[in-house]
């Protein structure tokens, strides 16, 4: 059995009457000021947004269970008579392929998979419940699923709600056997259908929602509805439950029921200012021709003395493998795991987004058109070129509707940059993003940070976080190489890029490589939560609770900045509006990018 590094602890039994999936937000508390603490009871809704669009205020009253909503009670009866099985595993029934099925019932069957179904204490049963089943693609492919190249193998989802723990199943149906079983704590899979529809269900019935928008909304009218949230002061907060915030606009506002799926309730309503807009045209789709010809076969690339492999993933953005440089290879895959975006540092709610194909991905903002490449200029001069990929909502650039870009940059001297930034504009002009990129490098490295003249070599594996300024910054402070001494210098951004950027502050991790045990190397679920301001981000679950010695192996570098957009005018970033242009709308965009600057030792 494969395990990431799951902590020993087991959260108590009480987990056992909830309802659904918990994992808003995996944290410990972050450096913002500590709310002092409240039970589910004590839930919070908003004011309107002309008396205080920022104020959350704490009701006598629960907003509790809205009565008679079938789905949600389908749902509870279902999972009722699951605990009562000797497998206790809420199944998926409906919409499946006969594949799909034995997919299903061999990992059911897998005494791996069966780990985690029952209180060790106790022998109580835990609430699981399959999430998804989908085909394994290329991308995902790892050492220990290599057999998946020549046969048919699906990834199957189980989410554990007592122990907040997400447990991956690839099986080969071809050959009918469980290939790997990878548990990874405290995250949880992106909810299917039919939890959308009850999230849909409690927002659209509970009367708070009514009352703040004057009306009662329709399904059509959310946004977003299945992407998971937060909101401090309630069991959304801290990962304890799974929280989702079917969005509405209203006017320049925009209101955010959310939604505990774990309960079954609406635990508050939260306004955020979007500003104002125009509709725009809908944009012609390319979403069949995009998928057969970019997410299910990878695309051979080499120019300007570099080749290299990409491929749209399911939830991981654009991925490159197997990059060389002058028939070195120098990285096997880099990818955008996570889009982290929060709207209040106080109340800590938001989005955990993630960017992907547009048919059959379990990302919230997709790709629209194919990727790009592009000539690298500096100034007159051509010095190098770009592979880029853009991911936007349909109705961008209205609210509540996101435009990310991710591109990596390569240069004709051997420089490498990976670039992830938004170009707004999402549900406020008072977010936070923290996009998470994966780079895995070939073969066996060392990493080491500056020290005055000397570079301190990291025994172990670790995380800080890149100051603002630094004493020489001309001498780049971080170094990734191998035995030899060949590699690459890292630079972090800091606003000296030329492309408007106004510096990261990043996070930045480096792990332990292990292929085999599947810590990125396919495709992740969303594994960081929406609004943490401290180091956890996601990537520390491969570190904690004991990190590993980075002797004699390969490493993983994971970086996350920190961009702060800004509607102000004249000050705007990480933002986008409709302007009058000769007679017509058209859409400005005040983008950030990200990303550090790799830089050949030899250089």
């Amino acid at each position: 059995m494969v395990i990431v590094k799951k902590p020993a602890n087991i959260l108590p039994l009480f987990l056992l009457l909830s309802l659904l999936l918990g994992a808003c937000n995996r944290s410990e508390p972050t450096a913002t000021p500590s709310m002092p603490a409240t039970t589910i009871a004590d839930s919070t809704v908003a004011s309107s947004p002309a008396a205080d669009p920022g104020l959350l205020i704490p009701r006598a009253t629960s907003v509790g269970p809205v009565q008679a909503l079938p789905l949600l009670a389908a749902h509870e009866q279902q999972m009722r008579l699951a605990l009562q099985q000797p497998i206790p595993i809420l199944t998926l029934q409906t919409g499946l392929d006969d594949n799909q099925r034995k997919a299903q019932e061999l990992a059911i069957q897998d005494p791996r998979f069966q780990a985690d179904l029952h209180d060790p204490a106790t022998g109580a049963p835990l609430r699981n419940e399959i999430f998804g089943i989908y085909p394994l693609r290329e991308s995902d492919v790892i050492s220990a699923t290599a057999a998946c190249h020549q046969n048919q193998c699906l990834r199957v989802e189980l989410y554990n709600y007592a122990i907040n723990l997400t447990t991956l199943a690839v099986v080969d149906v071809t050959k009918q056997t469980v290939l790997t079983v990878v548990k990874v704590p405290y995250t949880q899979p992106d909810i299917p259908p039919a939890l959308t529809q009850i999230a849909l269900e409690i927002a659209t019935n509970a009367p708070e929602v009514a009352e703040a928008l004057g009306y009662k909304p329709a399904d059509k009218d959310a946004m977003m509805a299945n992407t998971k949230t937060a909101l401090n002061r309630s069991r959304c907060e801290r990962s304890e439950h799974l929280c989702v915030a079917p969005t509405f606009q209203k006017g320049e506002w925009a209101l955010w029921p959310i939604v505990d799926l774990t309960d079954g309730v609406l635990v508050g309503i939260r306004w955020t200012a979007v500003g104002s807009s125009v509709p725009v045209t809908e944009k012609k789709l390319q979403n069949d021709v995009i998928t057969k010809r970019y997410c299910e076969t990878t695309t051979p690339l080499a120019r300007d003395g570099w080749q290299l492999d990409y491929m749209l993933t399911s939830s991981d953005g654009l991925r490159i493998s197997n990059v060389k440089f002058k028939d070195k290879l120098l990285i096997d895959s880099a990818k955008l795991v996570d889009w982290h975006v929060s709207y209040s540092q106080r109340d800590g709610f938001g989005y955990s987004d993630a960017v992907g194909c547009p048919i059959f991905s379990q990302a919230a903002v997709l790709a629209m058109e194919p990727p790009q490449v592009e000539a690298l200029q500096e100034g007159n001069k051509q010095v190098g070129f770009v592979l880029r990929q853009r991911f936007f909502s349909e109705g961008w650039p209205n609210p509540c509707n996101y435009n990310y870009e991710q591109r990596y940059e390569f240069y004709t001297d051997g420089r490498f940059r990976p670039v992830v930034g938004s170009l707004g504009r999402g549900c406020g002009s008072d977010g936070t993003y923290r996009p998470v990129t994966r780079i895995a490098f070939a073969g066996k490295q060392i990493f080491a940070a500056r020290q005055g003249n000397n570079w301190q070599t990291w025994a172990q594996e670790g995380w800080f976080r890149d100051p603002t300024t630094a004493p020489n910054p001309n001498e780049p402070p971080y170094r990734i190489v191998d035995a030899q001494g060949h590699g690459f210098y890292m630079q972090p951004a800091r606003g000296q890029f030329a492309d408007g950027g106004r510096g990261d502050h990043a996070f930045i991790y480096v792990t332990r490589r292990h292929p085999d045990r599947d810590e990125g190397d396919a495709d992740l679920v969303t594994i960081g939560p929406c609004c943490n301001t401290d180091y956890h981000q996601g990537p520390e679950k491969f570190i904690e609770p004991t990190p590993e010695a980075l002797t004699d192996s390969e490493l993983t570098l994971w970086y996350v900045p920190e961009l702060k957009n800004d509607g102000t005018p004249g000050e705007q970033y990480c933002w986008a509006e409709s302007i009058p242009n000769n007679g017509i709308y058209t859409t400005k965009t005040y983008p950030c990018f990200s990303g550090p600057m790799f830089i050949p030792t030899e250089k």
